[in-house]
């Protein structure tokens, strides 16, 4: 039995975890969307100075919530890759100086392994093989997870990411920033099959389609244009706001569960895990459900909590990687990208 404090600064939340085996002790997330709100989307270097002035505070705080001592602390985990760079110096920084302070080993996360393992908080029994269809706004992954640190990403977006995707839709729509919850709540009014868009499907060179890989953003350039003729129509009618968001979140959502649903059943895999930002979007989660049920495969969805970036995710990978005797080196550096198959390379 492993415990862990951990660190995640990746984008624009900070959050520090501390998280015992499967079992979260403490979560804190001092979240940035309303500074970022003013700009509609994430801005790199206010992001760092944020992350520079919350750190402490959060972790003092998920200490506090734990009520634990640092004696009963193993390891310090924190997110190293990928991600923004002056925000993850933040996090690697203060995990460097909390293990060299207290001598504890350090262990550098891949972020998109936090997302999967955030499946593991809600099932601590989950155990591979399974797929995880990994949906956030830097990221539309499915990856075949085999073991702990053994992946292989079989489909994935050939350019906008899906929740990416949601923030560029909301924009046109005029809903505020994030896009993903705005969409989300709009919807819930409108009439999904009022506007049929495209699925964004991949040509092969050969012929046919691409089974697992996707593409959003002609879907996002299908909406944009459908916009551009209700407005030339009628000039002075409002926009379906309600009816465009749900048929627009309904092309994502189906897009999504046809290529996770093929991808499983054609890897034999009885599991579909769910992480990521756009893991919390209602109609995904209610079209996964029925996609399933007749399949004899189960979809495992984190808590909407661990949907989104949160250290909890981070400190169950690491716990994972420390009982397997993986620490990395004090040299450890931040990396904008590494691709999740070189996870291996962070621990010495």
């Amino acid at each position: 039995m492993s415990t862990v404090l951990a660190i995640e600064t990746s984008c624009d939340e900070t959050a520090v975890a501390i998280v015992k085996n499967r079992e979260v002790l403490s979560s804190i997330v001092a979240s940035q969307i309303e500074t970022h709100r003013l700009y509609g989307g994430v801005v790199p270097e206010v992001a760092s100075r944020q992350h520079l002035g919350s750190i402490g505070a959060a972790i003092e705080a998920a200490i506090g919530e734990a009520a634990i001592a640092w004696d009963a602390i193993d390891g310090i985990g924190v997110t190293c890759t990928p991600g923004l760079v002056g925000a993850l110096m933040v996090g690697v920084s203060a995990a460097k100086t909390l293990a060299a302070i207290h001598d504890k080993p350090l262990l550098g996360v891949h972020h998109l392994e936090g997302h999967i393992y955030a499946s593991y908080l809600a099932e601590p029994d989950l155990e591979p093989p399974f797929l995880c269809l990994l949906v956030s706004g830097g990221h539309t992954s499915l990856i075949h997870v085999r073991d702990c640190g053994n992946y292989e990403i079989v489909g994935q977006t050939c350019d906008d990411a899906a929740g990416e995707a949601f923030d560029k839709v909301a924009r046109l729509l005029g809903l505020a920033y994030p896009g993903g919850p705005a969409i989300d709540r709009v919807a819930r009014e409108g009439n999904p099959k009022a506007f049929k868009f495209p699925e964004g499907r991949i040509k092969l060179p050969g012929g046919g389609f691409h089974p697992y890989d996707s593409s959003f953003s002609g879907l996002k350039t299908a909406v944009r244009r459908t916009i551009e003729r209700l407005q030339e129509e009628k000039p002075d009618a409002p926009l379906p706001v309600a009816d465009l968001a749900a048929s627009f979140q309904e092309a994502v959502a189906r897009a999504l569960t046809k290529r996770a649903l093929r991808c499983a059943e054609d890897l034999g895999l009885t599991k579909i895990a769910v992480g990521g930002g756009v893991a919390a979007n209602s109609r995904l989660r209610s079209r996964l459900q029925e996609g399933v049920a007749e399949t004899g495969i189960d979809v495992l969805f984190p808590p909407l909590k661990f949907c989104t970036d949160n250290a909890a995710m981070i400190g169950c990978a690491a716990v994972e990687h420390l009982q397997r005797g993986q620490v990395s080196p004090m040299t450890l550096s931040v990396r904008s990208r590494l691709a999740l198959s070189d996870v291996g390379s962070l621990y010495a």
